[in-house]
């Protein structure tokens, strides 16, 4: 009984905490399974190390868990950063050098650096390397890359589907979960590319991948400010926002974790 009101109680945390969570526990799977396929094979076996025969998908969510764990509590910001609206590129890279060192920019280059360092303990270099996988699936959410005023969109109420809600959760996990394929098949149904198309969607940086998902939040407030009461059509403008942020934050994904480990 012990067991069961523990499990209950820590599904209730999950529920209330949901609305800060990149892509849901489905997305950042399909980020990390179109990683994984597109790893090398110098890079498989060195990740191998660190967590075993185990798939990068078993840990994609691994940061969002420890966030009732109050050791963790100084990791929350990591998750995002907000800045102000419809930044031209220049302004947007300002922004990225000028903010505090605990946001997903400055935690981005911190753990790469740290994994190619190989100078950490093996328990964190494994924790970096679950921070990594993570953030950069929140790296792609156009949420996690809001505004402040409103706390990446967790402070916009809409209606979905009739039912009370906000703008960060339809895009966290909403839209994705509608879909209904497990992150298995969603990432066949994405991951249907040339090399070369991907090589095209991975050129860049995280900052210039930051960029990227901040031109498309840009869209996003400004048609939550026209329509706030989202249904079918929602999601039939943003079903290929969607895909097409979860792909690059895969392939993307790839590629950084080739070059620290492969």
């Amino acid at each position: 009984m012990k067991k069961i009101i523990k499990l209950l109680l820590l599904l209730a945390f999950f529920a209330q905490t949901s609305s800060v969570w990149g892509w849901g526990m489905t997305g950042h799977r399909v980020v990390t399974e179109i990683a994984e396929r597109h790893l090398t094979n110098k890079a498989k076996k060195n990740i191998a190390k660190l967590i075993g025969k185990q798939h990068l998908a078993y840990w994609a969510n691994w940061p969002d868990f420890v966030k009732s764990d109050h050791a963790f509590d100084e990791t929350s910001p990591f998750h995002y950063i907000n800045t102000e609206g419809n930044l031209t590129k220049e302004q947007f890279a300002t922004a990225l050098q000028q903010s505090p060192d605990n946001n997903i920019y400055k935690q981005l280059i911190r753990l790469s650096a740290d994994l190619k360092a190989k100078d950490k303990g093996l328990t964190e270099m494994q924790q970096n390397l679950y921070f990594l996988i993570h953030l950069m699936g929140d790296a792609h959410q156009p949420m996690h890359v809001g505004r402040p005023a409103d706390l990446g969109g967790n402070k916009i109420e809409v209606m979905w589907f009739g039912k009370p809600d906000n703008i960060h959760r339809v895009w966290d996990s909403n839209l994705v979960d509608y879909e209904k394929y497990s992150y298995t098949e969603y990432a066949n149904v994405l991951d249907i590319h040339t090399r070369q198309e991907n090589q095209r969607l991975t050129d860049g940086d995280f900052a210039s991948w930051l960029y990227d998902t901040h031109i498309v939040a840009n869209k996003i407030y400004k048609d939550v400010e026209q329509n706030s009461n989202l249904s079918y059509r929602y999601i039939y403008d943003n079903k290929y926002v969607v895909e097409d942020a979860l792909l690059k934050g895969g392939l993307r994904l790839a590629k950084v974790l080739n070059e620290i480990f492969g």
